[in-house]
């Protein structure tokens, strides 16, 4: 490890990466992965130290899966837009319009919002958990581009709350755009991540989440991938299709949010060992069996 990854007292630093944070992060980072790939990691942590580069979801996340272990989350403004539009209230109202329906949550939601769910999903595996329940309807929050996914690749009842639950970096993602950028590039091939809108999925060669995006392109000889999701994670398809030209999907399609954290704030938390994640104890414990029941689908 270099030596600005070792806190003032010597202890080692684990540092995780999402896909979609500045490059030179990801280049820093001991893993870079999707919201599944680094919960997975972090689960396996025991009593160290982990900056999670991400959004802070992420952050509570690797917290939650790795309670023994200190979490830091370098910039706690960082948070997903997305999760901060569904609150407690909201899916409790859901629970009661709804009784006996099953709840699947998308991991890019609040500790809390995960502890009042029956189960959690990414986007790699929405469609494996919503399947693996065995019901003909789930409540699903907070992604409603997600849910209409779900629903059109299981055949399920997939109701989505809030109603217009959205990434808004994902939403701006238009149609048009997309059609515009093929007629610039014909031989292109598209790609979407499920948290775009239909008329966009219904455009793409391939739709999945950034580690399916980064899987089909590894080793192929596209010469030109238009990438409908945030270009953050392009950096890593070039590393595993160095020949492609990866052009990203949309002009506006960059998260602030995570593009907050930098190398400068990493060093900075790393020196100041903080700011540490904390959640509340029955928080955890709840959102934690949700986060496991999703672990041991399939």
């Amino acid at each position: 490890m270099k030596k600005w990854k070792i806190t003032p007292g010597g202890e080692p630093v684990l540092i995780l990466a999402h896909n979609y944070v500045r490059p030179e992060v990801q280049k820093e980072a001991d893993h870079v992965g999707d919201s599944l790939e680094l919960a997975k990691i972090a689960r396996e942590i025991r009593n160290g130290t982990i900056i999670l580069a991400g959004v802070g979801f992420m952050a509570e996340m690797a917290a939650i899966l790795s309670p023994t272990s200190r979490v830091i989350h370098p910039e706690p403004f960082s948070q997903c837009a997305m999760a901060t539009r569904l609150n407690p209230d909201i899916l409790e109202k859901a629970r009661e319009a709804h009784q006996g329906v099953p709840v699947v949550t998308y991991v890019n939601s609040s500790a809390q919002i995960k502890a009042c769910s029956d189960i959690c999903c990414t986007s790699a595996n929405a469609v494996r958990v919503v399947e693996s329940l065995g019901v003909p309807r789930v409540l699903f929050t907070p992604d409603r581009n997600l849910a209409g996914y779900v629903a059109r690749k299981t055949g399920i009842t997939v109701i989505p709350v809030p109603e217009f639950g959205c990434c808004p970096v994902h939403h701006t993602i238009m149609g048009p755009e997309i059609l515009d950028r093929k007629k610039r590039y014909p031989d292109a091939v598209v790609l979407a991540h499920p948290e775009t809108t239909e008329d966009v999925q219904d455009l793409a060669d391939f739709v999945g989440s950034t580690s399916g995006m980064v899987r089909f392109v590894a080793g192929k000889n596209f010469r030109t991938v238009i990438v409908g999701t945030e270009p953050g994670i392009i950096p890593r398809m070039r590393q595993v299709s160095p020949k492609t030209r990866f052009i990203p999907a949309s002009s506006f399609s960059t998260c602030p949010d995570m593009k907050m954290i930098t190398l400068a704030k990493i060093k900075q938390a790393i020196m100041n060992e903080g700011p540490v994640v904390t959640i509340d104890p029955l928080v955890a414990s709840g959102a934690r069996r949700a986060l496991e029941r999703m672990m041991a689908v399939p």
